[in-house]
């Protein structure tokens, strides 16, 4: 919408949204509930992912083999002694019916839809905060790009080599900092004192 100005000259008229200290106390409490829940879930994955993942690789064994740069060869079925019976080899089944793709097609199916709707929720407060608009662009847009490496380096670490396993901390460290840069954000607007 356009008003006429003073001295005759059209300015667009611009829209001020409400700052978040000012929205309704039930809106705000929700609003922190949500975000602490979030915090509490991240936090208990962050948790998941050290015992289950980074101590067992970097502490056992078996682990810094799986880690070690070299080629994927499958070795040739043992053939046994006397006693037994040579093994006959198998066909191999198609790549879709792999186990392995189809742990990268659970995870990545339950993630991305876990993922995206933490920061959905994340970003649509975040929109409404008193920031410019660039930061809350940047603040809404990087989050995904943390959730797609993330669940880029899974199929990666499977399909091409183990040392993609790295690829996990950029990205989970990209959504865990932003997530945390929103969660103070959203906070401290909600519950600030007005000004």
């Amino acid at each position: 919408m356009t008003l006429k100005g003073v001295d005759g000259m059209e300015k667009e008229k611009t829209h001020r949204q409400p700052k978040p200290n000012t929205w309704p106390l039930p809106l705000k409490i929700l609003l922190t509930i949500i975000v602490i829940i979030m915090a509490a879930g991240l936090a208990v994955a962050a948790g998941q992912i050290v015992v289950h993942d980074l101590i067992p690789t970097f502490w056992s064994k078996k682990g810094l083999e799986t880690l070690q740069v070299e080629e994927h060869r499958e070795s040739a079925p043992a053939r046994g002694d006397l006693f037994t019976a040579i093994p006959t080899p198998t066909e191999p089944k198609p790549f879709y019916q792999t186990d392995e793709f189809i742990f990268a097609l659970k995870f990545s199916h339950i993630h991305i839809f876990g993922m995206s709707a933490i920061f959905i929720l994340m970003g649509g407060i975040v929109a409404f905060l008193d920031l410019s608009v660039k930061s809350r662009i940047w603040l809404i847009v990087l989050p995904f790009f943390g959730v797609m490496i993330d669940l880029t380096s899974v199929w990666f670490k499977l399909f091409i080599h183990p040392a993609f396993f790295w690829l996990h901390l950029p990205g989970g460290v990209l959504f865990g900092t932003i997530f945390a840069v929103d969660s103070v954000l959203i906070l401290r607007q909600l519950w600030m004192p007005k000004s």
